[in-house]
């Protein structure tokens, strides 16, 4: 026999082989079960569960570009986790303790959210994990906010969403679970990272990033760069909520950022009027050392 068709001729008998067993295996199952033969998987389903099981073996096209130059961030909580307030320590801590029962949860649209990616769009791998909190205001009042996630957004520029939202009396608002992906941030990056996750979009830092806004008060309801800044209630509770994120994703108070910072486009000034010192104070407060 010629050597060349001999593998051919017994790839061609194997194939053979198995498909009279498969005839032999539904002959036999229609045999023993002739009233129940769809509470079984056929034949078919099982080489289909078969080929669904086998790892994707499949190499990234090319790899993906890092973000653009952008400045270092430097914390601004450096040194000032620093505090020993008694009544600070009590009021966290009773806070922290009824962190579950103060949280309000709100259904928004699923066009203004969804789920964190495991390869980008060139099938690189990305790690979906949280390393980031990025910290907003929402510029007009909370319930404004809420009702811009209610409603649908097809278009991608707007579309629009934080994890959670702080009102001024220390509403807690969660809009999004933390393990899926907000809106939170267009064009950006942090430490050098970002995800390409669309075609359509430039990279961005949502894929890792979990984002917190404070209700701007009255007085900042425009585009001046400053106002009167945010209550007492809102930095305590931030600070619980952040405090939570970070026991749970291992995130370390330097990866606590604005979205000034991290937005390329140069658009953001967000949250403006900032006061890093309280957030320091009540970090310390529940025994986060900045």
């Amino acid at each position: 026999m010629n050597a060349r068709l001999r593998p051919l001729l017994m790839a061609c008998a194997g194939a053979g082989v198995i498909s009279l067993g498969g005839l032999v295996w539904l002959a036999r199952d229609l045999v023993a079960n002739p009233g129940n033969a769809g509470a079984r998987p056929s034949l078919l389903d099982l080489l289909e569960d078969v080929r669904l099981s086998r790892p994707n073996r499949s190499r990234p096209t090319r790899p993906s570009p890092p973000p653009p130059a952008h400045a270092a961030w430097v914390t601004p909580l450096a040194g000032r986790c620093t505090t020993t307030d008694p009544v600070l320590v009590e009021r966290l801590q009773a806070l922290e303790a009824s962190l579950d029962q103060r949280r309000r949860r709100v259904r928004i649209h699923p066009s203004n959210y969804g789920p964190r990616f495991r390869t980008d769009i060139n099938g690189n791998p990305l790690d979906p994990t949280p390393r980031v909190v990025v910290l907003h205001e929402t510029v007009y009042g909370l319930k404004s906010a809420i009702n811009t996630f209610l409603t649908p957004h097809p278009r991608d520029q707007d579309q629009v969403s934080y994890h959670t939202l702080i009102g001024e009396r220390g509403d807690i608002v969660d809009a999004v679970p933390p393990e899926d992906r907000a809106y939170g941030a267009g064009n950006s990056a942090f430490g050098g990272r970002w995800a390409l996750t669309s075609r359509r979009v430039t990279g961005s830092i949502n894929n890792f990033a979990l984002h917190l806004s404070l209700e701007t008060p009255l007085d900042g309801e425009d585009t001046d760069p400053t106002h009167s800044g945010y209550s007492e209630a809102q930095y305590d509770a931030m600070a619980v909520v952040i405090a939570d994120w970070m026991r749970r994703y291992g995130i370390e108070p330097r990866q606590i950022t604005t979205h000034r910072h991290v937005d390329l486009n140069g658009e953001r000034a967000d949250p403006r009027s900032f006061d890093w010192k309280r957030l320091g104070a009540r970090f310390q407060a529940l025994g986060i050392s900045c």
